[in-house]
């Protein structure tokens, strides 16, 4: 049986399509399509005769407007994106996708109140659930349930608690790590605009160009992962020498 979302992308390959034939690849209506075209969205067709043809542009716009609807941009946020995207080239909404793609994003998972309160600890008042809610490590679906966008950070404020953590300096610590990440990341993407984006820009962003620019892209991410594990390991080893060197001295001080 073929899928719904091969049946889709089937039309890709053509050179021209209908508007019926447009909407019918992108799952959109005919009036969504005029819509869209009417709002400056996607480009008018090509028209021979009585007949509007559109091309792999229209498709490829249409499919990233439909992503960014379902991400929450609406229509005047998503306009203003492919307007400063200043290109209409397939490459071009390539690269706007994957700007807009999540970096390595987990399943969430949904867990009850009660059972968020077990895991941290058992002892969570309101002051302490508002920090958690603001760090972003729960988003309330109810009032006795909530989303957790990463699990793995959650497990790892359990974790330091079970250790004998207290879940307030838990959640400080979390705080802490946003924060450095951040600047970490500030740090890249400043790198990446510097030395890629900017002559590129300066350049006046040649069509031809587009494709090393995305490639840049793509791979500066999982770079800067892997840089960042890479001087962590270390870092945190001579961090625990040096404490713990200091504390053994201190206690050889006191027996002397």
């Amino acid at each position: 049986m073929v899928s719904t979302q091969s049946k889709r992308q089937a039309p890709a390959s053509q050179e021209r399509l209908t508007i019926d034939e447009l909407a019918h690849a992108t799952g959109l209506t005919v009036r969504n399509v005029r819509s869209y075209q009417s709002r400056g969205l996607i480009p008018p067709p090509e028209v021979q005769g009585r007949v509007g043809y559109y091309g792999a542009e229209h498709l490829a716009r249409l499919q990233l407007i439909r992503e960014m609807q379902a991400q929450g941009f609406n229509l005047a946020a998503i306009s203003h994106v492919l307007e400063q995207a200043r290109g209409s080239g397939e490459e071009v909404l390539g690269f706007t996708r994957s700007l807009m793609a999540p970096f390595e994003t987990e399943a969430p998972e949904i867990v009850e109140r009660n059972d968020l309160v077990k895991r941290l600890g058992g002892d969570i008042d309101v002051k302490l659930l508002a920090k958690a809610e603001k760090l972003g490590l729960v988003i309330p679906i109810d009032e006795n349930c909530f989303e957790v966008p990463s699990p793995t950070l959650l497990a790892a404020g359990e974790r330091l608690v079970s250790l004998g953590v207290p879940l307030e300096a838990a959640l400080d610590t979390m705080d802490q790590l946003k924060r450095n990440t951040h600047r970490i990341a500030q740090t890249f993407v400043q790198m990446f605009l510097e030395f890629i984006w900017k002559p590129f820009d300066d350049a006046g962003r040649p069509e031809s160009d587009w494709p090393a620019v995305r490639a840049a892209l793509d791979q500066m991410r999982p770079l800067a992962s892997e840089a960042l594990i890479a001087d962590f390991a270390p870092t945190m080893t001579h961090a625990v020498e040096v404490a713990f060197g200091k504390e053994l001295d201190r206690g050889r001080a006191r027996k002397s």
